[in-house]
């Protein structure tokens, strides 16, 4: 049985958000853009992306982009990962906890939902658990 391990406040913040309705391979792909680097920093390159100044690396079969070997632009899946960096780091802030925080995180498959209609489908859903870690 593996154990669960534990939250420690004074160390690290988490936000958990359940059932987004985003692409995994471009949240996975944005984890890891931001993985290592501060709230502010993630926050700024994030923003870039909005803005179609800098791709996000992705795996795959996807067009070169300027600077990288693949790459796209996910705007909607980077607002979305604005809005959770906010928050975590509002969260860190009302815990009390300062220095030098770094981003962490991982992506889940969540279970599928069905569209409704003749031709039916299903959603694309995701978990997304993103931690604040003291260096």
């Amino acid at each position: 049985m593996e154990e669960k391990k534990k939250i420690d406040g004074k160390k690290e913040i988490a936000v958990i958000r359940t059932l987004l309705q985003i692409s995994r391979k471009q949240a996975r792909s944005i984890i890891k853009f931001i993985q290592g680097k501060k709230v502010d920093d993630a926050i700024s390159i994030l923003n870039r992306v909005i803005k179609k100044k800098i791709a996000v690396p992705m795996k795959g079969e996807i067009p070169h982009r300027k600077g990288i070997a693949g790459g796209r632009f996910p705007v909607k899946a980077s607002a979305l990962f604005i809005k959770l960096l906010k928050g975590l780091s509002a969260n860190a802030s009302q815990k009390g906890i300062e220095g030098d925080l770094v981003i962490s995180g991982k992506t889940d498959t969540a279970p599928k939902a069905m569209r409704p209609g003749r031709f039916r489908h299903h959603f694309k859903r995701i978990n997304v658990e993103l931690r604040l870690e003291k260096k």
